[in-house]
């Protein structure tokens, strides 16, 4: 019985993370300007990355690997917030006029 309800919840996992990280490729077309697209980008790799991480340590028995597992999700969110830091910091500094190319809410 608790296999079974392992399952559940790790084919629950899994599926809300892949569809929160198949929404952030969809956001991808989406927009057009390359500061949008990594901001949609970095919501979906983090909360799916999240997601999917979560149902493979209820899959798993074995706490190194588990551990393992969360040490590499928190390495991904300490690096990926950095590097897209550092390139939207580069785009701003080539591209002389941002403001034309932003998708912005004006009210």
């Amino acid at each position: 019985m608790l296999d079974w309800i392992r399952f559940g919840l790790t084919a629950a996992l899994l599926l809300s993370g892949l569809v929160v990280l198949a929404t952030g490729v969809v956001a991808q077309y989406r927009f057009h300007y390359v500061i949008n697209r990594m901001h949609a980008a970095s919501m979906g790799d983090s909360l799916g990355l999240l997601l999917v991480v979560l149902s493979l340590c209820v899959s798993m028995n074995d706490g190194w690997v588990i551990l393992k597992y969360l040490l590499v999700t928190v390495f991904l969110w300490l690096t990926s917030p950095t590097a897209g830091h550092l390139i939207a910091r580069l785009e701003l500094t080539t591209n002389e006029h941002p403001e034309k190319e932003m998708e912005l809410i004006r009210k």
